[in-house]
C-alpha cells in the first residue's frame, strides 16, 4: 500500500545551511496569519546526479512560531503540529508539480498572530498558502520538462 500523506524526514527542512539561504536569498509573501519564506530552485541538467535525489526531496518544509507571542513551548509545538498537519494533508498537488518540472522547492512557514488558532483555519490559510506556490512555479517555469 503507497504512503500518500507522509512527511518524512527527507521532506523536513532542517539543514541549517538550507534554512540560512532561504531567509537569505529566499523570497516572501504574507497570508496572515503566516509568513511564508520559499526559495525555487530551477531545473536541474538531466545528466547531474541529483535528478533520481530531486524526485524524492523535491519539496522541503519547515515551520516555526516565535517565542515572543507565545511564551509556553506547548502552545508553539501544537501551532507547529497543526501546521504540519495541514501541510501534509494538502501538498500532494504542488509535490506533483514540483516533480513533473523537476524543480525544487523550500518552504519555511512563521506563523505571526498572537492568538492560538485552530485547525479549521489553518487548513484553509496552508491551501491559500499552496495555490500560491504553484502560481509562483508556473510563473517560473512556464514550459513542462
Amino acid at each position: 500500500m503507497a504512503k500518500q500523506f507522509t512527511l518524512g524526514k527527507n521532506e523536513r527542512l532542517k539543514s541549517r545551511k538550507l534554512i540560512e539561504q532561504l531567509f537569505k536569498e529566499g523570497k516572501t509573501f504574507t497570508v496572515f496569519p503566516f509568513r511564508v519564506f520559499h526559495i525555487y530552485n530551477s531545473p536541474v541538467s538531466p545528466g547531474s546526479k541529483q535528478i533520481a535525489k530531486q524526485t524524492i526531496d523535491g519539496l522541503k518544509f519547515g515551520v516555526g512560531a516565535g517565542t515572543r507571542n507565545f511564551k509556553k513551548a506547548v502552545d508553539r509545538n501544537r501551532i507547529k503540529r497543526i501546521t504540519k498537519e495541514a501541510w501534509r494533508l494538502q501538498k500532494k498537488v504542488l509535490q506533483e508539480q514540483l516533480n513533473q518540472k523537476k524543480v525544487t522547492l523550500n518552504v519555511f512557514l512563521i506563523y505571526t498572530s498572537k492568538e492560538l488558532p485552530d485547525f479549521e483555519t489553518v487548513n484553509n490559510k496552508v491551501h491559500v498558502i499552496l495555490t500560491k506556490l504553484l502560481t509562483i512555479i508556473d510563473e517560473n517555469n512556464p514550459v513542462a520538462s
